[in-house]
């Protein structure tokens, strides 16, 4: 294993490229097999009286312990190698790679989630995301590999000629890869803070070391075998449980066939929900308190100052008459925990408010799962526009996840590694496969969960609530927290709260599994959350490394000194992003989301026009990836509740054709596009040289020369 992982040395024959493809194939069967036999031994020891706590250290303490071998046997410090695994990677491996590159938390944890909570609307991420992976096969992918670069803003730096192409690529890499990792780094908390029972924030820099030995010793070779590795546990974790609960609910092992029957039920359970008089009671003491809190913001002063001397007196009060002590601690620290100010007041009872109107909606807010769009395309005036809002956002949004992934730097860089453009345009092919097997499961997932909730959960006693809940509300009371509002001591759906981000990792719990598979599950979503925060990392570091400090401002500085800093950046970076992780600063759903925005917007212009049209120059480039993405992060920053608070900004929100922040790269990538096209008329054309360098690109055999 060591000789398959750790050797710089290598030729590109077709015999020895199959030996090596064997010896991979060989490992894996291995490791896979070991990996299985691993899960069994934990679950036969759980039923011997291993405790969970015990359980769920072996999974994190493993898991991260063979990513850290393969990292310390894949250590190297020469360039190519280091920056593109040699470019040696076996189509069907890359693809296996990429997909756990790919399988961020957002897929792994988020998307099964955000389908329970929004139901058809969340199918926007997944015909988005694969979808985008079809432009990368057809647009992208083969041609990058035949420039032969080692990141994106290297491309961009040897198609348009000039630094400046080249440093607007970094800043736009640097930019959207940091905000993606920031989000991977929140999964790898709050995996790590369930598995282990320690606080979010010590969880965040307990998986941070998982990320770092991978990357930092050995690249994007360290990286590249690790995800093959990431991958087979994920997608063994992701599996499982849903295949468990189909067996459950209708004794068929086959979740993607079978979920449509449930969804039938789910949907007559909704309507049994929405009229149910102790759902309808419970909503109704919501609106109360909506009502409540807005006559406060009505006048927010004179509000606080009655709250104040209310709770004031209710102290003064228990200690004249010598009240127990536990209920003047608790009368104090109500007191305590009032609104500073009359600004604090404002934010904490607005929130509230919008807290207690979707509560007061039913099925907590949530759309019923099989409704296409908000309102009824049939409907009065009102409904007609809803219906026309909401289809409106789902198109924009699958357009910026499509144009997203096909521009998101770690996933293009993953092209580089293969060794012919023929095995990168396989490469893609396999990518699709493994993603697709994640992605067809999802909505199963989401639907049989929602049954078990709907069905088993709602109507149970408090008192006899399953120890997940506890557990979960213990990790982030935000993530999942029941309160008995009416106080018939009956959980409604109304009196729970769940966020889609522990959708996926409580799912065996709530189909009643062994904790085993829990501990395998949340392992899985860690190594989702590790392989593309390695990938990200990595994309970040070389930006600097390669691309800013060797092309731009040391042309001679040695192999061992580039990547010595690439691996410096790397740590530094890591930390800033950890450090951005533990403010939980957005969901990670938004954080993901602003991502793909923010790439489409700055590189899809600029690289699909670079390969396709000859006539595009440096200068328009430069001018389109600026207008793109300043376009999409102004309206992000004007727009986005938690972006507005970090610039402070306090005008009304005025969206555009009612487009949600979300897809803000819907305005930015037409704008982009529009400027290098334009700019490019009035501009000279690039050299002869460049623009053979296209041609052959595009059309091999006007040269015979081939260009590596």
């Amino acid at each position: 294993m060591a000789g398959m992982f750790g050797s710089d040395a290598g030729t590109n024959t077709a015999a020895s490229n199959a030996a090596f493809k064997a010896g991979l194939s060989k490992v894996y069967k291995w490791y896979t097999g070991g990996f299985l036999a691993f899960v069994v031994v934990l679950a036969v020891l759980e039923q011997m009286g291993l405790s969970r706590q015990w359980i769920g250290l072996i999974f994190l303490l493993a898991t991260i312990g063979l990513y850290a071998g393969i990292g310390i046997m894949s250590r190297t410090t020469d360039a190519a190698e280091y920056y593109v695994a040699g470019r040696r990677v076996p189509a069907m491996y890359n693809g296996m790679a990429t997909g756990a590159d790919w399988m961020s938390a957002a897929s792994f944890i988020g998307m099964a989630g955000t389908l329970y909570l929004t139901g058809y609307s969340g199918l926007a991420f997944i015909m988005g995301w694969t979808g985008g992976y079809c432009l990368v096969a057809l647009f992208l992918a083969p041609y990058l590999r035949k420039f032969g670069q080692f990141t994106i803003p290297d491309f961009l730096g040897e198609r348009y000629g000039g630094n400046l192409p080249r440093f607007l690529g970094i800043v736009a890499a640097i930019l959207c890869s940091f905000t993606y990792v920031v989000a991977q780094i929140y999964g790898v908390g709050i995996i790590t803070a369930r598995l282990t029972g320690v606080a979010f924030e010590l969880g965040i820099f307990l998986g941070l070391g998982g990320i770092l030995v991978c990357s930092f010793l050995g690249g994007m070779r360290a990286v590249t075998w690790t995800q093959v590795a990431q991958y087979i546990i994920l997608i063994v974790a992701y599996m499982i449980p849903v295949v468990w609960l189909s067996v459950k609910q209708t004794s068929v092992p086959i979740p993607q066939a079978i979920y449509g029957f449930q969804l039938q039920k789910v949907t007559a359970k909704e309507k049994e929900l929405t009229n149910n008089a102790k759902e309808i009671e419970v909503r109704d003491i919501y609106k109360q308190r909506s009502a409540a809190l807005d006559a406060k913001l009505k006048d927010p002063a004179a509000a606080l100052a009655a709250d104040k001397a209310a709770a004031e007196k209710t102290v003064a009060d228990l200690k004249a008459a010598n009240g127990a002590l536990s209920e003047i601690s608790a009368a104090e620290k109500a007191l305590a925990a009032l609104p500073k100010d009359e600004a604090a007041a404002k934010k904490a009872w607005a929130a509230a408010k919008a807290g207690a109107d979707t509560k007061a909606k039913p099925l907590n807010g949530m759309p019923p799962h099989a409704q296409q769009f908000a309102g009824d395309p049939n409907g009065d005036a009102k409904a007609q526009h809803a219906y026309d809002v909401s289809r409106r956002n789902f198109l924009a949004l699958i357009f910026c996840l499509m144009v997203g992934t096909a521009a998101l730097p770690h996933i293009l860089m993953r092209y580089y590694t293969v060794p012919s453009v023929k095995e990168a345009r396989q490469s893609v092919t396999w990518s699709l496969f493994f993603i697709f097997l994640l992605y067809f499961t999802a909505p199963a997932l989401a639907v049989l969960v929602k049954y078990e909730v709907f069905t088993v959960l709602i109507g149970t006693p408090f008192n006899q609530l399953p120890e997940w809940i506890s557990a979960w509300n213990k990790v982030d009371p935000t993530l999942l927290s029941v309160v008995d509002i009416n106080k018939d001591g009956i959980l409604q759906l109304n009196e729970m709260s769940i966020g889609g981000d522990i959708i996926v990792l409580a799912a065996p719990a709530i189909g009643g599994l062994p904790y085993v598979v829990s501990g395998l599950v949340a392992a899985g979503g860690l190594a989702a959350a590790l392989s593309t925060a390695d990938g990200l990392l990595l994309t970040i570091a070389n930006a600097l490394s390669h691309d800013l400090y060797y092309k731009m401002i040391d042309p001679n500085a040695s192999t061992a000194r580039r990547v010595t800093i690439s691996k410096v950046l790397l740590l530094v970076v890591a930390l800033c992003a950890a450090y951005v992780a533990s403010q939980k600063p957005a969901d990670i759903l938004f954080l993901v989301s602003a991502a793909f925005s923010f790439a489409a917007a700055a590189f899809f212009p600029a690289l699909t026009l670079g390969i396709f049209w000859k006539r595009a120059t440096g200068i328009a480039a430069s001018l389109g990836m600026i207008a793109g993405l300043g376009t999409t992060f102004f309206y992000m920053i004007t727009t986005q509740p938690w972006m507005r608070g970090l610039f402070g900004i306090t005008s009304p929100v005025q969206l555009w054709w009612e487009i949600q922040p979300i897809s803000a790269g819907v305005f930015g990538v037409p704008i982009g596009f529009a400027v290098i096209i334009l700019v490019s008329l009035v501009t000279p054309a690039p050299s002869r040289k460049v623009q053979e360098l296209v041609e052959h690109v595009r059309y091999p055999t006007l040269r015979a020369d081939p260009v590596r």
